[in-house]
């Protein structure tokens, strides 16, 4: 028997992991969230309504599927202006 084309299996094969970053997820008891990193071992995500939470990939699995809704804008923090003391103002009109 000629195994002269015959090559075996890599003992590592590097596998991609099971949800790129940003994709958009739906958990069984955390409801929708996105996807922030993801690897072999944990994935983390960062629901709508509970926040961030970091998973063992292998036991979350079965409460997660893949979700076609569009990412959720970030809220962005809105800046106040600075409020002018009530002294410092009256004291500028009396001069």
């Amino acid at each position: 028997m000629d195994r002269g084309n015959y090559s075996p299996l890599p003992l590592f094969m590097a596998t991609k992991p099971a949800f790129a970053p940003a994709a958009q997820i739906e958990h069984s008891k955390y409801g929708l969230g996105s996807v922030l990193s993801c690897n072999e071992e944990h994935i983390v995500i960062k629901f709508d309504d509970h926040g961030e939470k970091k998973f063992v990939l292998s036991i979350a699995m079965a409460a997660l599927k893949k979700s076609d809704r569009q990412p959720p804008v970030e809220k962005r923090r809105a800046t106040r202006k600075k409020a002018v003391p009530a002294v410092a103002a009256s004291a500028k009109g009396d001069s």
